[in-house]
């Protein structure tokens, strides 16, 4: 076992005897606030809940408030049922003595329980977190301060003796009733003083966020994926005629993943239901615009939506993007519990790509939504990406923000899944994989051969994800497909240091079957930048680009030397820096918002990097044949 795995695991206990053995010395701290080493425990606390007020809220004591005005009221401005995609006013009127710690919190279901459960502190200590656990039992979708109205502290929308306010939030159909609750005291001692009462959703059961995913090559057939409160069969209605009926799946929280002492996220405070997901393919496909929709009479249809399926393998020209790390991010001004800041300018970007005709298919490679174990954030990615993958065959790669966590099988023993195990993430995102929790796979479009691994299960040269490996890359007709294109999640190679170095287990036991299969490309996410490498193996350049006649870095690998590798995990998640020093394999760095671009035909790829923000080519290269 690594250290780092050791640590990880066996800290909570370590704790739980220290906390046992040194009573007084915790009894010292306000039990309202979070003891020190909740805050320096950086180790536990990186890429799981993080450290932010809001999003360690339920690890705080309920207090009592001091003062509430007898009319205080919160409404909400909305159609008497909530819509499937809308912003709602809440307005909170009667307030006496507006404060800067005021703040309003939407909650789901509008029965959850919002008194203490004490009882359960102990299932937080996985994350370091030693104080009078926790506030809320479920655990809040999105806040806002009441600051964020600049009119609400200096009171200027005042009525007889007492003051109001409104905040705009951003709601989607989640099913189960919502409502908005107001509280003081901030996020570190907050208090309740009312609630707006439950709201329902017009159609709870209507199928929403429908997305493609390519099932094999031929180019001819396409899974849609959709979400519906409806456990019954729905239909895709498609092609001018065509009709498939759905298979439908869901999830527990008894699927939730829980470490041998504790409860995780996804199996306790985080948990939402998820309704159901359906699933059904479209056959017959020809390489034309396909018009469907889905749903049924009893419980409605979505709007029509147009795509055009990728291109065959072995068929020449193939245009796709590909990025790592996107999550969401809100298109309100409210916190949650884990936002991604770059992932709205990528998405939105990649979707004027999609309107042009310039994407036939989007790889997403891992990092997918950073639910984490706060399962309502499942759906709003999934209404985010809707503009983009209701368009274009949208294929993913695990990573470990959706499969690890302690005791699950997975690589890398961290709480990074919340307890989610990969089940919603193969629930949401079924690929043409080897079975269940074998999440790796491939799939030919065009002139390029992909090869989509799971950098979170065993890849040791024992393993059946090596022996798969192995055999899909050696099997590669390079006349049919000359291009092979090697996908995960954690890369090889990173000029980062410290939590995201390189795993050097992982380069020795699978980077010689990139040379072997002569892999042209490499791409990975998990750093949260772009960096692209020379062609090179074992830590050295094999051969470096050249220029062609416009100036752009060319890889010829008609006499072929090694993989170029490009990390590609700047789709959301903040940036990463990189350091002073840096090696020389390491030829191009850029930390800013984007997506790689690809256009391959049989004789040469163009790749770019494409800056969201302004829409500009920041790095470009070709690989020829």
């Amino acid at each position: 076992m690594e250290p780092m795995n050791w640590v990880c695991r066996f800290l909570p206990l370590l704790l739980v005897f220290f906390i046992s053995s040194f009573p007084s010395t915790f009894a010292a701290y306000d039990s309202s606030s979070l003891h020190p080493l909740a805050v320096d425990s950086v180790l536990l606390h990186q890429n799981f809940t993080a450290i932010s007020e809001f999003r360690i809220l339920n690890r705080r004591k309920l207090e009592k408030c001091s003062d509430s005005h007898p009319g205080l009221r919160i409404n909400v401005s909305s159609n008497p049922r909530l819509s499937d995609d809308e912003f709602v006013t809440v307005t909170v009127t009667g307030v006496s003595s507006p404060s800067d710690s005021d703040w309003v919190a939407m909650i789901s279901p509008s029965h959850s329980n919002v008194n203490s459960c004490l009882s359960s502190g102990v299932y937080y200590l996985q994350t370091g977190d030693t104080s009078a656990l926790p506030l809320l039992c479920h655990y809040p979708v999105k806040a806002q301060y009441m600051k964020n109205d600049p009119n609400y502290l200096s009171c200027k929308n005042k009525n007889a003796s007492s003051c109001s306010g409104s905040l705009k939030f951003h709601v989607i159909n989640i099913r189960t009733d919502i409502e908005f609750m107001f509280f003081s005291g901030g996020f570190v001692k907050p208090c309740i003083l009312t609630r707006s009462g439950p709201l329902s959703f017009a159609n709870p059961n209507k199928p929403l966020h429908g997305h493609l995913s390519s099932i094999d090559s031929t180019g001819t057939s396409m899974r849609l994926t959709w979400v519906s409160g409806d456990k019954e069969p729905q239909q895709v209605q498609y092609d001018n005629g065509k009709t498939v009926t759905s298979n439908v799946t869901t999830f527990t929280q008894a699927d939730m993943c829980r470490s041998p002492l504790l409860n995780s996220p996804a199996k306790d405070f985080g948990w939402h239901d998820p309704g159901y997901i359906h699933s059904a393919v479209m056959t017959g496909l020809k390489t034309s615009t396909i018009s469907y929709r889905y749903g049924s009479n009893s419980v409605g249809w979505s709007e029509q939506v147009q795509f055009t399926p990728p291109p065959a393998g072995g068929s020449d020209e193939l245009s796709f993007v590909a990025f790592g790390d996107m999550g969401k991010t809100p298109l309100d001004n409210s916190t949650e519990h884990y936002i991604q800041p770059g992932a709205l300018s990528v998405i939105r970007a990649i979707s004027k790509d999609v309107d042009s005709k310039k994407v036939d298919s989007v790889f997403h490679i891992g990092d997918i939504s950073y639910a984490t174990g706060f399962l309502v954030e499942w759906d709003y990615f999934l209404n985010l990406i809707k503009p983009v993958a209701s368009r274009a065959s949208y294929m993913t790669a695990i990573g470990n923000h959706e499969r690890d966590y302690d005791s699950s099988g997975s690589v890398y023993i961290t709480p990074d899944s919340g307890g989610e195990c990969g089940v919603p993430y193969e629930a949401y995102f079924p690929m043409p994989t080897a079975g269940k929790d074998k999440p790796w796979y491939s799939i030919e479009q065009g002139s390029v051969h992909f090869t989509v691994i799971s950098t979170e299960h065993d890849w040791s040269e024992n393993s059946e994800q090596y022996q798969w490996m192995k055999k899909d890359m050696v099997s590669v007709n390079r006349k049919n497909t000359p291009w092979l294109v090697f996908i995960g999640h954690r890369p090889m190679y990173t000029s980062s240091k410290g939590l995201f170095s390189a795993d050097s287990n992982f380069l020795k036991a699978v980077e010689p079957l990139l040379l072997q299969n002569k892999v042209d490309l490499v791409l990975f996410g998990h750093v949260h930048n772009y960096e692209r490498t020379c062609s090179i193996y074992t830590k050295q350049c094999a051969a470096m680009p050249t220029k062609d006649g416009n100036g752009v870095d060319t890889y010829d690998h008609r006499n072929y030397s090694a993989p170029v590798h490009v990390v590609i995990g700047m789709g959301g998640f903040t940036l990463d820096s990189f350091p002073k020093r840096v090696p020389n394999w390491s030829l191009v760095r850029i930390s800013k918002y984007g997506y790689l671009r690809a256009s391959a035909t049989k004789q040469e790829i163009k790749l770019e990097f494409v800056n969201s923000g302004t829409g500009a080519v920041e790095d470009s290269f070709r690989i020829t044949k």
